[in-house]
């Protein structure tokens, strides 16, 4: 791996409606070790956050009990695209209303790291302040405005809309 090599991190973040063992979420738990072995099984995948259960769900990064993480990296965004909007996993994004609340700021940020880099838990958080008070940057972007990753010419590609690249769907 080339030092002038970068790869795609991504955070988002959601307060689910209800407690991991209650039967309002329990379509996304009973999905969640599925979706992440798809992930690991996706072109292009690098690495996701995970605790020793596996999973990411369990990671406290806030006093709220109902408020969890997902972090992944990925070796470019159309292998991040394809797996969150062309894969099983669409079917189950499509149901977040029914898991997670309404969240009032960005939820999903992406930005580039040297490959063989792992972004923290306080990289990806603070990717989401910087995406929600200053909108898509070089430093933080969603999938509908797409910066080119440093060294790499040209400006932000906007992409077609779609509510859940937003960032605040």
């Amino acid at each position: 791996m080339r030092k002038d090599e970068w790869h795609l991190a991504q955070i988002n973040i959601g307060r689910l409606v209800a407690p991991h063992d209650d039967p309002r979420v329990a379509g996304f738990f009973d999905a969640l070790d599925r979706i992440n072995a798809l992930a690991e099984a996706s072109s292009g995948f690098v690495w996701r956050l995970q605790s020793d259960s596996g999973n990411a769900t369990d990671i406290a990064v806030a006093p709220d009990p109902l408020f969890i993480i997902n972090m992944s990296v990925w070796q470019d965004a159309e292998s991040l695209f394809g797996f969150v909007y062309r894969s099983a996993h669409t079917e189950i994004m499509a149901q977040r209303k029914n898991y997670f609340e309404r969240f009032p700021t960005a939820y999903q940020a992406l930005w580039w790291i040297r490959a063989g880099e792992l972004p923290t838990v306080n990289d990806g958080l603070s990717r989401l302040w910087m995406l929600d008070r200053f909108g898509p940057g070089p430093d933080a972007f969603t999938f509908k405005q797409r910066y080119p990753h440093p060294g790499q010419p040209g400006p932000p590609r906007d992409h077609d809309p779609d509510p859940w690249c937003m960032g605040r769907a």
